[in-house]
C-alpha cells in the first residue's frame, strides 16, 4: 500500500499560518471568591507555552506592585496592586488610588506591546464600580488591544457594556440543591 501526502505550495498567495483573533471572556459571580477557576485556566495555558499576564487590581497586602511581578514558571507573570490591604469597598486613600491607577496604566501599556497571549484582569468590574477605572477607558482598551490577545475579565456586577462586548460570558452561582 502506498500513501501520498500533498503539501500546500509555498508559492501560493495564501499565508500558511494565520493568527487567530483573541477573545474577550467574562467570568462573573455575585461572590468574590471564584478566581480559582480562572487561575487554573491561566496556569494550564502557561504550562502549555502560552504567555500569560494575571493582574489583580484590588488585592494587596504584599507590597508587590507592577515593578515586582511574580513569575510562575517561564510563561506566567502575576501582578498585584501595591496596596497595604485588599480592597473590599471604597473609599480608598490617595496612595491606594494612585497605586491602582498606575497599575491600570501599566497594564494597558504592557498589553499593547503584544507580548502576552492571555491577560487576566481580576476584579476589574469592582475597580470600575468603585470609580477607579473608567468603563469607557476599558472599552477603548479592549477595542484597541492587539487582535491576538485573549482577555479575561472577572468580578461581580460586570457592566452591561462589557457583557455586550464579550465573546463568552461565564456566570458562576451557588446551587442551593442538597
Amino acid at each position: 500500500m502506498v500513501s501520498s501526502v500533498e503539501a500546500p505550495s509555498l508559492s501560493s498567495r495564501q499565508p500558511v499560518t494565520r493568527r487567530i483573533e483573541g477573545l474577550v471572556q467574562v467570568f462573573t459571580c455575585s461572590q468574590r471568591s471564584f478566581f480559582t477557576n480562572v487561575m487554573a485556566q491561566a496556569l494550564r495555558l502557561a504550562g502549555q507555552g502560552t504567555s500569560v499576564l494575571v493582574v489583580q487590581f484590588l488585592k494587596g497586602g504584599i507590597a508587590q506592585g507592577f515593578e515586582h511581578p511574580v513569575k510562575l514558571g517561564q510563561n506566567l507573570d502575576w501582578v498585584r496592586c501595591n496596596l497595604p490591604r485588599c480592597i473590599d469597598a471604597p473609599p480608598l486613600n490617595e496612595e491606594e488610588t494612585r497605586s491602582l491607577i498606575e497599575l491600570w496604566h501599566h497594564t494597558q501599556a504592557v498589553v499593547m506591546e503584544g507580548d502576552y497571549e492571555l491577560v487576566v484582569l481580576d476584579e476589574l468590574s469592582l475597580a470600575i464600580r468603585f470609580g477607579l477605572v473608567s468603563e469607557t477607558e476599558v472599552l477603548t482598551f479592549l477595542n484597541q488591544r492587539p487582535r491576538h490577545v485573549d482577555i479575561i475579565l472577572t468580578g461581580p456586577e460586570m457592566p452591561a457594556s462589557l457583557l455586550d462586548m464579550a465573546d463568552q460570558i461565564t456566570e458562576l452561582r451557588r446551587s442551593h440543591q442538597p
